[in-house]
């Protein structure tokens, strides 16, 4: 580091975040609930990311976005979840967090932002919580219950049923998505060669795992990101809203299906990083669109917003000045 005895100190200035986005315009809000912190030590060691998978799908659903972090210099662990139930499923993540030394970002896509919020209780490693076109339920409520909230959701009539036998007698149900609905409730837009692979390896769930009921949430206590799939035929978007607002996640939103992951990796990265703090912006409280009038954009500089525009597509990032979380 070069020496600057003799020379005069300047005064450290904020960073403004701005993210590009090529295939598509995500927009991230400022939510009007009670402000949640950021990840903003530059200087501490990198956190694992932990990504977990949802129903219908498996780690590979993460391919894109593991490269990604791994570039940046990430250890990543996608493990399995079992899909088997709620309260196990949870139960086994919770496992896998605590082999894991040091701090931890912990990611959930769909079923898996049920499992997360449940096995990052008690971890004071968990760090942030990142949730992408989630079920995020708070302790008592049943998924099943909850995904019928709103309406948009075209999962209930496109999955299909298959009887299994239980270790120790007894049977139970899985539910598949039919591989003819498969694309365009969970992965419209992606081209159909990809789909016809992903509905031909597509994972099944317990039927009763919508069945049960959520425990204790870690987003209670946990800051967290979220994405909006605007496209989504599987978890309506107006659900994940009211989730995330109720969660005081710092969210975006996007024209993204279901498996978002899959078809804006880049986006979904993003996020991660932001929650992670490697794209974190200690930038001055930032005001919405809705201050100047629905009409004025939100123009970049010192009140944190960045407007960028290429390949005739804008995107508008929004900061705003949080507490920083020691990584």
């Amino acid at each position: 580091m070069p020496s600057t005895r003799g020379l005069p100190m300047r005064p450290r200035r904020g960073h403004v975040l701005a993210a590009v986005l090529t295939a598509t315009t995500f927009v991230a809000a400022v939510p009007a609930a009670k402000a949640r912190p950021v990840a903003s030590d530059h200087a501490a060691a990198k956190p694992t990311i932990v990504l977990v998978h949802g129903a219908f799908a498996d780690g590979s659903c993460w391919d894109a976005v593991i490269h990604r972090l791994q570039s940046d210099g990430y250890r990543v662990v996608a493990p399995a979840n079992p899909l088997r139930g709620l309260r196990g499923d949870s139960e086994y993540i919770a496992g896998v967090l605590k082999s894991i030394r040091g701090p931890i970002v912990l990611a959930g896509h769909s079923y898996a932002g049920a499992v997360i919020s449940g096995a990052a209780v008690g971890n004071s490693n968990v760090k942030a919580l990142v949730f992408s076109a989630a079920l995020v339920p708070a302790q008592g409520e049943v998924l099943s219950v909850l995904s019928d909230k709103f309406h948009g959701s075209e999962l209930g009539s496109a999955v299909k049923s298959f009887p299994y036998p239980k270790p120790g007698g007894g049977t139970g149900t899985d539910l598949y998505i039919k591989p003819d609905r498969f694309r365009a409730v969970f992965a419209a837009g992606l081209p159909q060669v990809t789909t016809a692979v992903l509905a031909a390896t597509q994972r099944p769930i317990s039927a009763s795992a919508f069945a049960d009921k959520a425990g204790p949430a870690a987003w209670k206590t946990i800051p967290s990101w979220a994405l909006v799939a605007r496209q989504d035929k599987a978890i309506a978007p107006a659900l994940q809203r009211f989730e995330y607002k109720r969660a005081h996640s710092h969210t975006i939103e996007g024209n993204a299906p279901h498996l978002a992951m899959v078809a804006q990796p880049k986006a979904v990265t993003d996020l991660v990083l932001d929650a992670a703090g490697s794209r974190a912006s200690d930038a001055k409280p930032a005001r919405t669109s809705a201050d100047r009038g629905p009409a004025t954009p939100i123009v970049a500089g010192v009140v944190g917003a960045a407007v960028i525009a290429g390949a005739g597509i804008g995107m508008v990032v929004v900061t705003r000045r949080r507490r920083a979380i020691r990584l």
